[in-house]
Order: structure tokens, then sequence, then C-alpha cells
């Protein structure tokens, strides 16, 4: 599986962004849709994941204010009131239904500043 993100860019705290996932090759192996990202000097983290099912959940600190959604074979990170501690890559990644990861996005850069 290929995935592709995009959408990041440069937004003012209280702002919103939608990043975009495309994944082709093998989509019909693609449970889960998940949405990590990384700010500088910190690990990775997981912000938001989707099933072929619908089920979706969330990190804490951005319940309430993201929205995880896909469409086929594109995955959605709706971004709103965002906050200068937002400012990450963020990355897109496919797990199997065996919980295998199938690949991962290059990485889009989100930066909150005023």
């Amino acid at each position: 599986v290929q995935l592709q993100a995009s959408g990041g860019g440069l937004v003012q705290p209280g702002g919103s962004l939608r990043l975009s996932c495309a994944a082709s090759g093998s989509i019909a192996s693609i449970n889960a849709m998940v949405w990590y990202r990384q700010a500088p000097g910190k690990l990775r983290e997981l912000v938001a994941v989707i099933d072929s099912g619908g089920y979706t959940n969330y990190a804490d600190s951005v319940k309430g204010r993201f929205t995880i959604s896909r469409d086929n074979a594109m995955g959605y990170l709706q971004m709103s009131s965002l906050k200068p501690e937002d400012t990450a890559v963020y990355y897109c990644n496919a797990r199997s239904y065996y919980g295998n990861n199938l690949g991962w996005g290059q990485g889009t850069l989100v930066t909150v500043s005023s």
C-alpha cells in the first residue's frame, strides 16, 4: 500500500485545516487508517484512527477538535480550533485486518502560529 499525505500548511491559532491521505495499491487489505504526528524533539504519537466499520478513536489532546473520516481510498483529518501545540509533521498510516502495518505516508507539516 502506498500513501500520499497532503494538506498541511501554516495556520493561525483557532484556525482549521483538512489533511488528506490518498491510498493506492492493495486498498482492499486496509482495515484502519491512522493519523500520527511528531512534533520537534518529541516521539511520534497517535492522533486518530478509523477502521473499516467506521469505529473512531482520538487522542485526548484532540478530542472535540479533530475529526477523522475516510471514503474508499481516501482518508481525511479535519482539524479545527488549532493550537500552537498541534504543530507537527502529520503522517498517515494504514493497517491490515490483522493489525499489521501496511505503509506510511511521507508526512505533511502543520504549523500553528500567529
